[in-house]
């Protein structure tokens, strides 16, 4: 079990969603950086769509009731286990009466805290992942306070078992620094840390975007209304770079930037849209769906940001920017399968997976 010592508004416990439902009106939620909870989850040994915890608001902090295995990954953030530094992307194992703090992120937006067995909450629809918009899943369909207790997941289930067996390392020799430590300490300094991590850059160029930093790029494919926008719109989207404003949310983002405008007035019927769809309103200021996003709406669609692209904007603050690049499908499938490899690459190193091919 662990508790809450210190949270925000924004601090919900997410997994990967509840696919399936679109056609009821029920999105599909879930983590906004699901690579991320993906990985915070198979550094324990957890089934890789267990509940975690995600962190947008911050400083964070939680107390550890009962010895835990837990992880730390997405945003480029500060993390300390009773004031001792722990790299990005990283698990180890944390005893009763620990305190685990993460402070601000230097770069990305949020971060994903997952112990091992997963959080043992209700499923509804087959999710424990909080809607906030809707207010059900998670723990009472709200953010996390200060004082919420969460139970871990049981040690005999099949990620449980993993965990438990993975606690048979607690002696071997702290793994030496690695490319997960590269942001913690200066340059061409070594040290032991305990436990074991993934090497963020391995997975990503970055770990999210920041106010002054350089402009994230998107790979977009057109949407079904594309080319019913102007030359001088379509032209302007894939060569300017736009700033996300101060109205993003889990449900959807605003872009600043050249307004879209059509070729002339267009009315459509209600139809469906996913997360990454860009939705242009008649302001003409670009709207990208994100993870809480409507099921349906009446915007042309400009373009749709694909899957593996979706973490950036999870990772993207109010004034980081972003470029857009065209891609067709095959492309898209390329890249899809890239990340997809390189997840069951993680996988297959971890020491769970030995486990688990051992019976």
């Amino acid at each position: 079990m662990i508790e809450i010592l210190t949270s925000g508004l924004m601090n919900s416990v997410q997994d990967l969603g509840r696919p399936g439902f679109l056609d009821q009106g029920i999105g599909r939620g879930g983590a906004m950086d699901r690579p991320a909870l993906r990985i915070a989850n198979l550094l324990l040994g957890n089934d890789e769509g267990a509940a975690a915890i995600e962190i947008a608001i911050f400083p964070f902090r939680m107390k550890f009731i009962e010895p835990a295995k837990f992880s730390v990954t997405g945003a480029n953030c500060p993390a300390m286990l009773n004031g001792n530094p722990i790299p990005p992307w990283w698990a180890q194992t944390a005893n009763a009466g620990d305190e685990l703090r993460l402070d601000p992120p230097s770069e990305g937006l949020r971060a994903y805290v997952a112990v091992g067995g997963g959080l043992d909450l209700p499923q509804v629809l087959g999710s424990r992942a909080t809607d906030l918009k809707s207010v059900f899943g998670g723990l009472e369909g709200r953010a996390l306070i200060r004082g919420d207790k969460l139970t871990t997941g049981s040690l005999f289930s099949p990620a449980g078992r993993s965990a438990e067996r993975m606690r048979g390392d607690e002696g071997a020799p702290p793994t030496r620094s690695s490319g997960a430590t590269r942001h913690l300490l200066p340059a061409g300094e070594k040290r032991e840390f305990a436990g074991h991590g993934a090497d963020p850059y391995y997975f990503r160029e970055c770990l999210g975007g920041s106010p002054s930093g350089e402009a994230l790029t998107l790979r977009v494919m057109p949407g079904a209304e594309f080319d019913a926008f102007t030359d001088g719109a379509r032209e302007a989207f894939f060569s300017t770079d736009y700033e996300v404003s101060a109205d993003n949310n889990r449900q959807g983002m605003r872009l600043e930037g050249p307004a879209l405008a059509l070729t002339s007035k267009l009315e459509l019927m209600s139809h469906g849209i996913m997360p990454g769809t860009i939705q242009v309103p008649p302001s003409g200021a670009p709207v990208i769906q994100l993870a809480e996003a409507n099921t349906c709406g009446g915007y042309p669609k400009f373009a749709h940001v694909i899957e593996p692209d979706l973490w950036k904007l999870a990772q993207a603050p109010s004034g980081a920017t972003m470029r857009f690049l065209r891609i067709g499908r095959d492309a898209a499938v390329e890249a899809i399968r890239a990340d997809e490899l390189k997840l069951r690459r993680l996988n297959n190193l971890m020491p769970a997976a030995a486990v688990r091919k051992a019976g």
